[in-house]
């Protein structure tokens, strides 16, 4: 009992520790002793100091996550070609567009989730979740059926998030 209190004492959340120290050691291309010794201690520390902002995981299905998480991968990577190509070519092949995502759930971790996705797939923008429309504003590069695009983003990343906590349709965070 002891062993445990301790330890979740001083890594309160030991993936955060792992990733800060890691990112340190990387951002620092040394695995010279100065280095490991800065990277324990901000392990150490700075997962302690945002502890009250990181308490609450939600339970989350693993499988459909790391199934997302390269699914996104695979997307950014696609359509940083596809925009390459269409800002190094032609402008009048460019039909950018807003456009309204209607939401499932209005549960934040999907949603946020969802807008972030929205935004770092290379061409599109989300510009804000309206929660009282139930819906995401997006901007495209390159758009010309709205109502597929809108489809494939429900699909692709809404539905799987959806999974990945357990929420049904229509359910509030």
């Amino acid at each position: 009992m002891k062993v445990a209190s301790l330890l979740e004492r001083w890594f309160p959340h030991p993936l955060v520790s792992v990733i800060v120290g890691a990112s340190w050691l990387m951002l620092g291309h040394s695995l010279d002793s100065g280095s490991i010794i800065m990277a324990l201690i901000l392990a150490v520390f700075i997962p302690r100091l945002v502890r009250p902002f990181i308490e609450r995981t939600p339970n989350i299905d693993w499988k459909p996550a790391v199934s997302l998480f390269f699914s996104v991968l695979w997307d950014i990577i696609v359509c940083n070609i596809q925009v390459a190509k269409l800002v190094l070519g032609p402008t009048h092949k460019l039909h950018p567009k807003w456009f309204r995502v209607p939401l499932d759930t209005q549960h934040e971790e999907v949603n946020t989730l969802l807008a972030m996705i929205i935004t770092t797939t290379p061409g599109t923008v989300s510009a804000g979740i309206d929660q009282d429309r139930g819906d995401i504003l997006v901007h495209a590069l390159n758009i010309e059926d709205t109502e597929a695009e809108i489809q494939n983003i429900k699909n692709r990343y809404e539905k799987p998030l959806m999974q990945i906590f357990g929420v049904q349709s229509g359910a509030q965070s």
